[in-house]
C-alpha cells in the first residue's frame, strides 16, 4: 500500500518534454584516451575469524564521484558515476573498481559501505528513473511492505522513486555463505541524516542474516566473508538490489576479484603476468550532450517512439478486465551506443610485440558481444568463470554473454611493431538468438557499436620467456559425479493480458480495448515444468521449488521458450555445461571453451540447456537471467540448499 509519506519521494511522472538530447556517438573521438588498468585495491588491514585464523580485511565503500569517460579533448565536463573504493585511500574510488587480489585459502573480509550522500549527508536519489511499481526493494514500504510490489490501485501512475539508494554487493562466482552471498533484500541504505522515519532501512534478509548470526553491523554497512576455497579464477562484484540492479550497476559500481594460486592455478612465469596481464571490463553505456550518462526514463524509448506516441494505460490505470501490469519507466532491455572499456570511451592501449594475457568480461546490461581482432590475430582462451579450460581453445571470435568471462591469450609477436589492431564487436545491436554474424543477423554499427578499443604495437623490451598458448598445460579439473536429481526448468516471456493496442499510421501504440494484439513484453519469467510438460511461470515472491539436498548434484534442464538467448547464472555453484538439446531433439555437446567449470550459460531459444551442479553448502541462494533489465522484472527466482528453516522469510 501507499501512504502520504511515500508520496513524499515519489516525483511526479516525466512528460514528454522531458526528453534528454543525446549525444550522437560519432562525434566521440576514438582511441585517443589510454586505456586505465585497475590497480589493486589497498587492504585496510586483517581480521581475526571465529574459531581462529584470520582474512585480509577490506572497507570498500560506494561514493558518487565525477570521472573523466569521455576524452577530455571534446570539453564537456567528467560524467557523475558511482563507484567504489577503499575507506583507506579516497583516491581508489573509480569507475571501475580498483581489483580485489585474493588468494587460494586465503579469507577476505570485506565491510561494504553505502556512502550515497552528499557533503551535508543527506541522501542522493538516484541518477536514472527508478520504477517503484516493479517487485523492488521499496524503502518507503516500511518493515511491513519493504521487498515487495507496492499496490498502488485507486491511483494515478505514480512517479519516479527519488529517495535514498540501497545497495548490497555480490561476489559474482564467489563460494560463500548465504548471509555474505549479496542476496537481493539484504540491501542497506546509507546512514543518511533525512531518511524518512516510516522507511525500512535495510532489507528483509539483512534483518534476517544479522538476527540469526548475531551481527553488529555499524549503520549503512554490511559485512561478507569470501573463504576463497575454489579454483583459481576470474570473479567480479557488482550490486545486487531486489529490482534496481540495472540501474545500481549501470551507474557505475563494479570490479574484477581475481582468485589466484592453489592447485588449479599454473606456476609463476608459465604465463603473461605483471603488465601483461589486464582486466578489460566491456560496457555499453549512451551519454547526453552534456557529458552525463543517459539511461530511459519511459517506457516509449524501448518502442524507439517518443513519450507522446506511446499511448496505453500503465501500472494501476484501468485496462481490459483489470488494471494494467506495463511498468511505466522499465524497460525490457537496453543497448547503449558507445562502447565503454575500463571506463573509458574507445581506448587505447601500448603494447609489445610479445604475448598478453587478458581476462575479458562483458559488463553490459544486455548486450551480447563476439570480441574478434581486425587483423585476424588468434584469441587463445585458456579459462572461463571457474578457471582454467581442459586445453587452451584457438578461436577467430570470443562469444560472451552479459556477465560472462573470458580468460585468454592474445600473441602479438607478429605483427609488424608500429601497426594497430583494433578488438572488434561483431554481436547484433539487438538481443541476441544465436548465429552468425552478417548471415543470421546483421553486426553492430562498424562506426560505433563495432569497434571496442585499439592496441598499438611496439617493440619488445625483453625476451618473452611465457609459454606458448599451443603448448600449454593447463591444471587438471575434477569433474562431479553423476547427479541424484533432474529438475526440468523454463524461461518465458509474458504479454499483457490487459492492454491491447493498435498502432496508428504515424507509429504511434494506442491502448485499443478492441483489439487483440497483446502489448508486451510485460516482463519474462522462471518457470518450473510440470508432469504433463506444462511450463508454469513464477513470481519472485512465489514459494520456493528449487530446493536441492546438501552435497546434492542435480542437473537442471533449462527448456528456452522465449525468441532470445538469456544467460542464466546461478550463485553459489560452478557448474558443468552437459549438452544443448535442440527442438528436433538433436543433441549438442557443451563448446570447447565452456568445458570444465562456469557460472553463467547462454540459454538458446528454442533449446534445452543442461547444466550439472553441486549443491554443498546449506542456504539460501537465486538464479536469475543476466540480462538485468529481465532480473528486476521477474525473471529472478530464490532457491534453499538443505531444510529450509520455518523462520525464512522467503519460503
Amino acid at each position: 500500500m501507499v501512504s502520504a509519506w511515500m508520496m513524499l519521494v515519489l516525483g511526479a511522472a516525466p512528460s514528454p518534454s522531458d526528453d534528454d538530447v543525446r549525444l550522437d556517438p560519432a562525434s566521440i573521438p576514438k582511441f585517443v584516451t589510454p586505456l586505465v588498468v585497475p590497480p589493486a585495491m589497498p587492504m585496510s588491514g586483517t581480521a581475526r575469524l571465529k574459531g581462529g585464523g584470520s582474512a585480509d580485511y577490506y572497507q570498500i565503500a560506494v561514493r558518487q564521484i565525477s570521472q573523466n569517460i569521455l576524452p577530455p579533448s571534446m570539453g564537456l565536463p567528467p560524467t557523475t558515476v558511482w563507484a567504489y573504493g577503499s575507506l583507506a585511500d579516497a583516491s581508489t574510488f573509480n569507475y571501475p573498481a580498483f581489483t580485489i587480489e585474493a588468494r587460494h585459502r586465503r579469507p577476505v573480509r570485506v565491510q561494504w559501505v553505502n556512502q550515497l550522500v552528499d557533503a551535508n549527508g543527506h541522501f542522493r536519489p538516484h541518477l536514472f528513473t527508478v520504477d517503484p511499481t516493479l517487485h523492488w526493494a521499496n524503502p518507503p514500504g516500511g518493515t511491513t511492505f519493504r521487498d515487495s510490489r507496492p499496490d498502488f490501485s485507486g491511483q494515478a501512475t505514480p512517479g519516479p522513486y527519488q529517495g535514498p539508494v540501497p545497495i548490497v554487493t555480490h561476489v559474482h562466482g564467489a563460494r560463500t555463505t548465504d548471509d555474505s552471498d549479496g542476496f537481493a533484500e539484504a540491501w542497506f541504505l546509507p546512514d543518511a541524516t533525512d531518511i524518512p522515519a516510516d522507511f525500512a532501512r535495510t532489507g528483509t534478509l539483512y534483518d534476517y542474516f544479522v538476527h540469526e548470526h548475531g551481527f553488529d553491523f555499524e549503520p549503512g554497512t554490511a559485512t561478507y566473508n569470501y573463504p576463497n576455497e575454489q579454483r583459481a579464477a576470474t570473479l567480479w562484484y557488482h550490486d545486487h538490489t531486489l529490482g534496481m540492479t540495472r540501474l545500481n550497476v549501470y551507474a557505475g559500481p563494479a570490479g574484477f576479484y581475481l582468485i589466484r594460486g592453489g592447485p588449479a592455478d599454473l606456476a609463476a612465469g608459465v604465463l603473461p603476468a605483471g603488465p601483461y596481464e589486464i582486466p578489460i571490463a566491456v560496457q555499453d553505456r549512451t551519454f547526453r550532450d552534456d557529458g552525463s550518462l543517459f539511461y530511459p526514463a519511459d517506457r516509449a524509448f524501448f518502442e524507439g517512439l517518443s513519450p507522446d506516441k506511446l499511448d496505453i494505460p500503465f501500472i494501476p490505470e484501468d485496462a481490459v478486465g483489470g488494471p494494467s501490469e506495463i511498468p511505466p519507466y522499465w524497460n525490457p532491455e537496453f543497448f547503449g551506443d558507445a562502447m565503454v572499456v575500463n571506463g573509458r570511451t574507445w581506448p587505447s592501449l601500448e603494447v609489445e610485440a610479445r604475448r598478453y594475457r587478458f581476462r575479458f568480461l562483458n559488463g553490459c546490461n544486455s548486450r551480447f558481444l563476439i570480441l574478434a581482432l581486425n587483423d585476424g590475430t588468434t584469441i587463445h582462451q585458456i579459462g572461463n568463470e571457474g578457471g582454467f579450460l581442459e586445453a587452451p581453445v584457438a578461436l577467430e571470435s570470443l562469444l560472451l554473454a552479459p556477465a560472462e568471462r573470458a580468460d585468454v591469450i592474445v600473441d602479438f609477436t607478429g605483427v609488424p611493431v608500429g601497426d594497430d589492431v583494433f578488438l572488434l564487436n561483431l554481436a547484433p545491436d539487438e538481443p541476441f538468438g544465436g548465429g552468425v554474424p552478417g548471415i543470421d543477423f546483421a553486426p553492430a554499427d562498424p562506426a560505433t557499436t563495432g569497434l571496442v578499443m585499439r592496441f598499438h604495437v611496439g617493440p619488445a623490451t625483453g625476451d618473452d620467456r611465457t609459454t606458448p598458448p599451443g603448448e600449454l598445460k593447463l591444471p587438471r579439473i575434477d569433474y562431479l559425479p553423476a547427479a541424484d536429481v533432474v529438475r526440468r526448468l523454463a524461461l518465458t516471456e509474458q504479454e499483457s493480458e490487459t492492454v491491447f493496442v493498435r498502432t496508428k499510421p504515424n507509429g504511434s501504440i494506442v491502448f485499443d480495448p478492441r483489439s487483440d494484439e497483446e502489448f508486451g513484453p510485460e516482463g519474462a519469467r522462471l518457470a518450473v515444468i510440470d508432469d504433463e510438460g506444462i511450463a508454469e511461470p513464477l513470481m519472485w515472491d512465489d514459494p520456493i521449488t528449487e530446493n536441492p539436498a546438501v552435497g546434492a548434484t542435480e542437473i537442471w534442464e533449462i527448456h528456452n521458450f522465449t525468441e532470445d538467448a538469456h544467460p542464466i547464472h546461478l550463485h553459489l555453484v560452478a557448474f558443468e555445461v552437459v549438452e544443448r538439446e535442440t527442438s528436433d531433439g538433436a543433441i549438442r555437446p557443451p563448446e570447447e571453451w565452456e568445458r570444465g567449470f562456469k557460472d553463467t550459460v547462454i540459454a538458446y531459444p528454442d533449446e534445452i540447456t543442461r547444466i550439472k551442479a553441486r549443491f554443498d553448502l546449506a542456504g539460501l541462494y537465486v538464479w536469475h537471467c543476466h540480462i538485468v533489465e529481465h532480473e528486476d522484472q521477474e525473471m529472478m527466482r530464490p532457491y534453499h540448499v538443505g531444510p529450509i528453516p520455518p523462520d525464512l522469510p522467503i519460503r
